[in-house]
């Protein structure tokens, strides 16, 4: 895991942290300190999960508050964050920079300073028992193989926490139970979002968002029952027009 941050800080923290498009708040006023091993962050579509995992990584900068990874500002030391912060998204497509596969997992190595990025990503791979693919294009893979690809790229570059947005959704089933198998085994902090309550009750703690406000904190058999009822209702009714845009 990273050492912390110059203040001394210890996982995620945000202090009143805001986030508004046009004047639109997308996210408003949440306030939290991220510290457990397996945290999920639960909400419907629209409900600004994704918009807070990217506030985290530094990707956006609150519109108002602050965030803090291990007391550094993400969005200011994007350096720093390379020992400390990975994020998996849900369509690897998003992250994919290169055309084959031993290049996208030496572009974080380079980044880091490694020596020689390119024989490390080699290795990887040949750990993996996939030397084969080492020049492989990218594009011939599937979309479960292209979401491993990513996933190693993070994983190379040894951060302390991963973020994980809709880590499943695209993935069929075997792809999917893979994946969990070794997203489970993994030492770093998981942050994992998603809209199905399933996919996080193995996580310590969940944090359910509702129009960009934290609706409630919690542990999985406190949260799950309060949001599945939750849905239920708003099942019963018009469940669209509350939601922000």
């Amino acid at each position: 895991m990273a050492a912390a941050g110059a203040q001394g800080e210890s996982g995620i923290v945000l202090q009143g942290a805001s986030f508004a498009i046009r004047g639109i708040p997308v996210l408003s006023d949440l306030t939290l300190t991220l510290t457990e091993p397996r945290i999920g962050i639960l909400g419907r579509n629209g409900s600004g999960k994704t918009t807070l995992l990217r506030l985290m990584a530094g990707l956006i900068t609150p519109s108002s508050g602050t965030v803090r990874v291990e007391g550094i500002d993400p969005a200011r030391d994007r350096k720093a964050m390379l020992t400390r912060l990975g994020i998996l998204f849900q369509n690897p497509d998003q992250q994919i920079l290169f055309p084959t596969v031993a290049e996208e997992l030496a572009f974080g190595l380079r980044q880091q300073g490694h020596a020689d990025a390119e024989t490390a990503a080699r290795a990887a791979l040949a750990a993996e028992g996939r030397a084969e693919w080492a020049d492989r294009p990218v594009s011939t893979l599937s979309q479960g193989q292209r979401q491993w690809l990513c996933l190693l790229a993070v994983l190379l570059m040894k951060p302390g926490t991963i973020l994980l947005d809709e880590p499943f959704a695209a993935l069929d089933l075997p792809t999917a139970a893979r994946l969990s198998r070794r997203l489970a085994a993994l030492p770093q902090r998981l942050i994992t979002i998603s809209h199905a309550p399933a996919a996080l009750s193995g996580c310590d703690r969940l944090l359910w968002l509702e129009a960009g406000r934290l609706r409630l904190d919690g542990p999985p058999d406190a949260v799950i029952p309060a949001f599945t009822a939750e849905m239920a209702r708003l099942g019963e009714a018009d469940a669209d027009p509350d939601l922000p845009g």
